[in-house]
């Protein structure tokens, strides 16, 4: 038997509050012209006070499980990737398992930044073909408005909260077709946030939010994607044209349109989340897949190029027919 991940389930949660691009620039030297010229964001979400990471987890994770027709009972491993966790132990994905009452589960995290869920796609392929594992939830979730500074204009007009899951069962019809992961920390200090608590006494007065040089951070992003979309289509042996969509990490439009330039699509075989979204990090590849899942863009039988970057430096694609 061949044995495929394949897709049975997504599910997306937004929190309620919206802040838009004016509420922004009543605080810093910014507009709305200046955000949406240079990232594509016209909005994002902020969770409420009393939202965590696994709460959002769990919304999402409970709409995938709805959605593939699952008893949550039948999950062996819950991957949750976040760089926002609700503590620093236990895991998220352990809270996340207490919350859907699942007790015989492995869970854990992953943490790489915005590439997190293409990293957790990667480690539960592996477990699913290898015969370890028989149906796997993965979720990104991230409240990344608490690791923000909101006078730092060059970091909160970019980010958002927000949490996505997939459901990964067992096949022997085609699923996921391969994943592909790097990492190359020589680009560290160009985007990070600090753990004040944990720092050595040379920079333990660092503020604990996120840090970016944006001009350096765009730069290799691009190059970096443009050849993971090479690494990915070679391993398949597949053509361009037989990728039928897009599904990218919402950070940027115009590292968006570079990629879809790559590939030689159109934008309209993008999806795109980031104007009313902002940058969710690990969140945003899968709430994207949901939306266009569940809004009828993304049709069974259809290839999907699922590709993030992200702190690290990190970076990764997902090749899925769903």
């Amino acid at each position: 038997m061949t044995r495929y991940a394949r897709v049975i389930g997504t599910g997306g949660y937004l929190p309620d509050e919206i802040r838009t691009n004016e509420q922004i620039s009543q605080t810093v030297d910014t507009s709305d012209s200046w955000i949406i010229e240079r990232t594509g964001i016209k909005s994002r979400r902020i969770a409420g006070p009393d939202e965590t990471a696994s709460s959002m987890a769990e919304i999402a994770a409970r709409q995938a499980i709805e959605a593939a027709g699952c008893d949550p009972e039948q999950i062996d491993l819950i991957i949750v990737a976040t760089g926002t966790p609700d503590r620093v132990y236990p895991s998220t994905g352990c809270l996340l398992q207490q919350r859907l009452g699942i007790k015989d589960c492995v869970s854990f995290d992953v943490q790489a930044a915005c590439s997190g869920s293409i990293f957790a796609l990667n480690i539960a392929d592996q477990y699913i073909k290898s015969g370890a594992a028989k149906t796997i939830l993965v979720v990104g979730t991230e409240i990344c408005s608490r690791i923000v500074d909101w006078t730092d204009r060059g970091t909160c007009i970019l980010f958002g909260d927000g949490a996505g899951a997939v459901l990964l069962g067992l096949s022997e019809e085609t699923g996921i077709l391969s994943t592909h992961i790097h990492s190359d920390g020589e680009y560290e200090d160009l985007l990070y946030c600090p753990n004040p608590q944990a720092a050595s006494e040379s920079n333990k007065h660092e503020s604990a939010f996120i840090s970016m040089r944006g001009n350096e951070v765009f730069k290799v992003a691009v190059n970096t994607l443009g050849r993971i979309v090479d690494e990915t289509l070679e391993a398949n042996n597949m053509d361009k044209e037989a990728i039928d969509w897009l599904v990218p990490h919402q950070a940027n439009i115009r590292i968006i349109a570079a990629t879809a330039k790559k590939l030689k699509m159109s934008m309209d075989q993008v999806v795109v989340t980031l104007e009313n979204q902002g940058n969710t990090s690990s969140a945003s590849v899968l709430l994207a897949f949901n939306e266009a899942i569940r809004d009828g863009r993304i049709q069974r039988g259809q290839v999907v190029l699922l590709e993030a970057f992200g702190a690290g430096f990190t970076w990764g694609s997902a090749l899925i027919k769903y």
